[in-house]
């Protein structure tokens, strides 16, 4: 079955190359009618050089429309959302089949793959033929897997091709997002980059009404921090009543290098070099960074002291038993996205204290982890690289699915994705921001900034910098715009942007993805819950298991690609 897949691949993946080729010069006869002299040669290269060459266009379109209607099907997270909408149909898809129609005669048709299981699911669709025209996933790994068996077509060619017909696809993502995955070798591009609006990652979050009931202040240091979780702990009768067998102090989940992102970050090294941090960053969980170890050592003393939720490693990806555990109000304090107390409106986990609690409870956003240079450093998103968007070979309309790449890119068409039909979704305030406002039936948006239909731009842009600027405390139904700001502001301040090191493929990323996060998982989970006698062995014991599955020879390629096209040098231009 295997090999009749992959004929089925490379022979789409050839029978593809064919007509991108046979069409990259829109059909026309490059053969010259006539010789030219020296001279003419010199006068005519020299007007060319002065005028910058128009990009090219289809043949096949006629003001942008095909003739006849074409056909594609589109991925879509489903994040099984009680409540929320249909993610196939509704509002915002009906926005975009309508407009494709009408702009490109695109018919469009989306289907859903499961979010926290996306990776599995898209690569069951790989292997069986069935995978949606257009793919998207936050792992490249996968990408490159595919393209390895002649899976993924390689858009290299069709970017340059069609990029008179993608003035907004090339104008949102530049050279820098189009062009980020392209290989210096070989030049091949198997996935575009989607862009990130907002470069915000991870804040801490604790309980202000249980800080104003133990007449404590905010936390400001990492010692501050234990402290406050401490005096949770040994205060749960006062702050739970009959509940106080529930308290959980701080809370994770089993995604640990995740979600104690800040507390990892504050034991690095502050002048980690880039070589280092690249050699050993192919997972942003930060299993293999040196500090990392110490970190970890800090929060199995928490969870030997009862300070942490016992069960945290129990409950996967897309369980829900930590969120009602927290909108329950049995929880003090948690790190996650930097927004994730203020999404989904009247569900919000703010929204749910003040309901279930009172109107004092909430939680708010505080920075209190500091480094060894006294610096509340924390990595932020690249502003380039986000998801990747990639065709596989069973895709027979790569053009079709570019121009819905650009029409999702119009500013237009973000700022209707993002905020909807005024007095639906959103309402304009007398400053001109858009200040979001709760949403039912199907305009419901089943991710944040609705950033599974806009999939090129992640985060809040409205269409206009300036506006999104303006906007962002104002983007969450339910939510306090001066906390919502506080956050923004904590997640970006001392904050470290990652750079972006193309030295072509990795070929030993490819096909362990799935099994490294897994591993990795294991060794933060095994070590914070083992007793503080064999935290050290058990952590070495599962990052040799880590290191021997695939790790060590991702981290011996990456050294050795470093080499090759930096020397010595420990820092990138």
């Amino acid at each position: 079955m295997k090999k009749k897949v992959l004929s089925m691949f490379l022979a789409s993946a050839m029978a593809l190359s064919v007509v991108a080729c046979g069409s990259s010069n829109g059909g026309a006869d490059t053969t010259a009618s006539n010789e030219t002299t020296p001279a003419q040669e010199t006068k005519e290269e020299t007007a060319a050089a002065e005028t910058p060459a128009e990009p090219e266009t289809s043949s096949e379109l006629t003001d942008g429309k095909f003739a006849e209607t074409r056909k594609i099907t589109v991925e879509i997270y489903d994040r099984g959302n009680d409540g929320g909408s249909d993610p196939e149909n509704n509002m915002y898809t009906e926005y975009i089949k309508k407009g494709m129609l009408e702009e490109h005669n695109v018919e469009v048709t989306f289907k859903k793959v499961p979010r926290w299981t996306e990776v599995d699911d898209i690569n069951n669709l790989l292997a069986a033929g069935e995978a949606p025209d257009i793919c998207v996933t936050y792992s490249y790994p996968t990408v490159l897997t595919y393209a390895q068996m002649g899976g993924v077509i390689d858009l290299s060619e069709m970017i340059e091709t069609y990029k008179g017909d993608l003035p907004n696809l090339w104008g949102w993502l530049g050279d820098t997002n189009m062009l980020w995955d392209k290989d210096p070798k070989t030049g091949s591009v198997w996935a575009l980059e989607g862009k990130r609006a907002e470069q915000q990652r991870i804040v801490t979050f604790v309980r202000q009404d249980w800080l104003d009931k133990l007449n404590l202040k905010a936390p400001t240091t990492t010692q501050e921090f234990e402290d406050m979780l401490v005096a949770f702990r040994d205060n749960a009768d006062t702050l739970l009543g009959a509940d106080a067998s529930k308290m959980v102090p701080f809370s994770t989940s089993y995604d640990i290098g995740w979600r104690a992102s800040n507390i990892i970050t504050s034991f690095m090294d502050p002048a980690i070099t880039d070589k280092e941090y690249y050699i050993n960053g192919f997972d942003d969980r930060m299993v293999t960074q040196a500090s990392t170890k110490e970190a970890v050592r800090l929060l199995n003393k928490w969870y030997n002291d009862g300070l942490m939720w016992k069960d945290f490693a129990l409950y996967g990806s897309g369980d829900t038993t930590e969120d009602d555990m927290i909108k329950a109000g049995y929880v003090g304090a948690f790190q996650h996205n930097w927004d994730y107390v203020f999404r989904n409106g009247e569900d919000s986990i703010n929204a749910n204290l003040k309901r279930n609690i009172g109107e004092d409870a909430k939680f708010v956003p505080v920075d209190c982890f500091q480094n060894s240079a006294n610096k509340y450093s924390k990595w932020l998103y690249s502003s380039a690289g986000d998801r990747k968007i990639f065709f596989p070979t069973t895709n027979t309309e790569p053009l079709a699915s570019l121009l819905y790449l650009d029409f999702i890119s119009k500013p237009d068409t973000i700022k209707y994705l993002q905020a909807g039909d005024e007095g639906v979704t959103h309402e304009v305030l007398d400053s001109g921001a858009i200040q979001i406002i709760a949403a039912t039936g199907d305009a419901i948006q089943n991710s944040g900034k609705n950033i599974d239909y806009t999939i090129t731009c992640n985060g809040t842009y409205f269409g206009d910098e300036k506006l999104a600027a303006l906007s962002l405390a104002y983007g969450y139904a339910e939510a306090d715009p001066e906390l919502v700001d506080q956050a923004n502001k904590i997640a970006m301040a001392d904050g470290l942007e990652p750079k972006n090191v193309n030295v072509g493929e990795i070929t030993a990323e490819a096909g362990v993805g799935d099994t490294l996060s897994s591993k990795r998982d294991q060794v933060y989970d095994n070590a914070v819950v083992a007793s503080v006698d064999s935290f050290d062995s058990t952590w070495d014991s599962f990052l040799s298991d880590y290191l021997s599955a695939g790790g060590q020879a991702i981290i011996d390629e990456r050294t050795q690609k470093w080499a090759e096209y930096f020397g010595d040098a420990d820092m990138l231009p």
